[in-house]
């Protein structure tokens, strides 16, 4: 009878959290039909796209066929030029007022993250706040970065140089399922700025949070289908995608990374990618504990723990240990597991079945092989079918999976360490480089340690959003955790072909017919030699 009554509250819960999801996407995104008018198919296949909070069936949505893919981006590449031809300032006024518009309604942009992703608020609302940064960011900086600018030509006076910034023409995003908004919007919002227009591919599992941001854009007065969403498996428009645009951007795992970069480097056209990860951090004997452990607990199970720049690894010094593992594992066990849209869940169900499968993979093998489990390790089913609790390991070793493998959920594990350089050895020893952290009292110390990381970013003192919140500089992952950056210059350049003209006064660069090669070669070299001795 319990049982009974606790599916009925369940069910009504979720009842009441659809009515809900569905009243946000009702005011924000586009409807199926007006997706439908901008794909090419005169009878597109519907698929149905399902709730990761409660399972239920939010719409179905058209998708478009990898031949009709051209289509699109001859679309876009005519939209683009006039785009590429639009005074910079007004780039800048459109790309603030889309800002405006968000945090307007980022209430019912939170509903559709969460309605779709199944992530608690505090997580979706950080989506929220990284797509306005990013996009404030570009729009005020872009003009000064992408500026003509002169140079040191090939012979002082003579020769006047110039750098242009030129847009690559269509950018094609290929965004995650886990950061919905951050994913697609971020990096679509640069490639914007830099004088591009975009075609979109989110995932299957999260395509509204997409379809919000196009609605949104198109609100504040960016040109319809700038920016274009299109529907379908990556499988089927993957390929289509690359062969079409001038640039690639893509986030997702190292292996479909590899592919992506081999289709791109045939068609010879720019790459960038944001791929996998199996994140450390480091506790030295110095650390705050109480700061640490409520710093490490973020950093490690923030949306679930299905962030690309999340902590899997804790290596903590053995002087600290008795310490740190105690107050972690208090916050851990703290942590609210709820299946909501309010504020006061930590943490949210898993986006799939088959991510609860490879949690409960890498859990089960390590316990099997020596591994315990110091916190949670198990489903909640009254909260959901993929309410994962928070779970932490020690005594992981090499032969488990979670060891060397990226999990991608609310897993960590703990490993006891002698120094400082036996920490910085288990931290480097991996194939992936993509995010970690140094908590220390000693921070020159700790930015000394930091140097000798082997990833992209490192945070002092925080897990993740000290390095990836500082968006003036460059993101991105060393080895196989990544192609070039975004953020930063970096990240708005990188959308561009940079181009220079040199402008030639006077007389031409080359040996003057009265003075021969052999001489001119002697004036040359005399040039060479006054440049050294003067510091020219």
């Amino acid at each position: 009878m319990t049982d009974t009554l606790s599916s009925k509250n369940l069910a009504f819960k979720f009842a009441q959290l659809d009515k809900r999801g569905r009243r946000a996407l009702d005011s924000l995104a586009p409807r199926p039909q007006d997706l439908c008018s901008t794909n090419p198919q005169s009878e597109p296949v519907m698929e149905s796209k399902t709730s990761a909070l409660t399972d239920s069936v939010i719409a179905e949505l058209p998708t478009i066929k990898g031949s009709d893919v051209a289509v699109v981006f001859d679309r876009a590449r005519e939209i683009g030029k006039a785009w590429a031809a639009t005074d910079i300032r007004e780039r800048k006024r459109l790309v603030l007022s889309f800002v405006d518009t968000l945090l307007k309604e980022y209430e019912a942009v939170l509903d559709i993250i969460q309605w779709e992703n199944g992530k608690n608020r505090g997580s979706a609302y950080e989506e929220v706040y990284d797509v306005a940064m990013n996009s404030r960011y570009y729009a005020l900086h872009a003009e000064r970065i992408l500026r003509s600018k002169s140079v040191a030509g090939a012979v002082p006076v003579l020769t006047k140089t110039q750098i242009n910034f030129v847009p690559k023409g269509v950018v094609g995003i290929i965004s995650p399922w886990n950061y919905p908004l951050t994913l697609a919007a971020s990096d679509a919002i640069a490639a914007i700025m830099a004088g591009n227009s975009i075609v979109l591919k989110p995932d299957s599992q999260t395509p509204f949070s997409a379809l919000a941001i196009k609605a949104l854009m198109e609100r504040a007065g960016l040109p319809r289908n700038l920016f274009q969403v299109v529907i379908g498996s990556g499988r089927e428009l993957g390929g289509p995608m690359i062969e079409n645009a001038n640039y690639i951007m893509f986030t997702g795992s190292s292996q479909t990374g590899r592919t992506i970069a081999r289709q791109s480097g045939e068609k010879l056209i720019g790459f960038s990618a944001e791929l996998g990860g199996k994140n450390a951090m480091i506790i030295r004997a110095d650390a705050p504990v109480e700061r640490a452990a409520a710093g490490a607990v973020k950093a490690c199970f923030s949306s679930s723990g299905q962030l690309c720049i999340s902590m899997e690894r804790i290596y903590i010094h053995k002087d600290i240990w008795d310490r740190f593992v105690p107050a972690f594992l208090k916050r851990v066990k703290e942590m609210k597991l709820e299946a909501s849209m309010d504020w006061k869940a930590d943490i949210g169900p898993l986006i799939n079945d088959a991510q609860v499968e490879k949690v409960a993979e890498h859990i089960n093998d390590a316990v099997a092989k020596g591994a315990k489990v110091l916190a949670g390790g198990h489903l909640v089913p009254e909260v959901s079918n993929r309410a994962f609790l928070p779970t932490v390991l020690t005594d992981v070793t090499p032969d488990m999976k979670v060891f060397g493998e990226e999990t991608f959920g609310p897993l960590v594990s703990l490993y006891k360490v002698d120094s400082d350089e036996q920490a910085l050895s288990l931290v480097n020893a991996t194939n992936y480089g993509l995010n970690s952290a140094i908590w220390s009292d000693d921070l020159k110390i700790a930015q000394s340690m930091a140097i000798r990381v082997e990833a992209g970013t490192v945070n002092i003192n925080d897990g993740y959003a000290a390095a990836w919140g500082s968006i003036h500089a460059p993101s991105g992952g060393f080895k196989d955790s990544g192609l070039s950056h975004r953020h930063g210059v970096e990240g708005l350049v990188k959308y561009t072909d940079v181009q220079t003209v040199a402008t030639q006064r006077l007389m031409h660069i080359g040996a003057p017919k009265w003075l021969g090669e052999k001489a001119w070669a002697k004036v040359l070299h005399t040039y060479l030699r006054a440049q050294r001795r003067f510091d020219l």
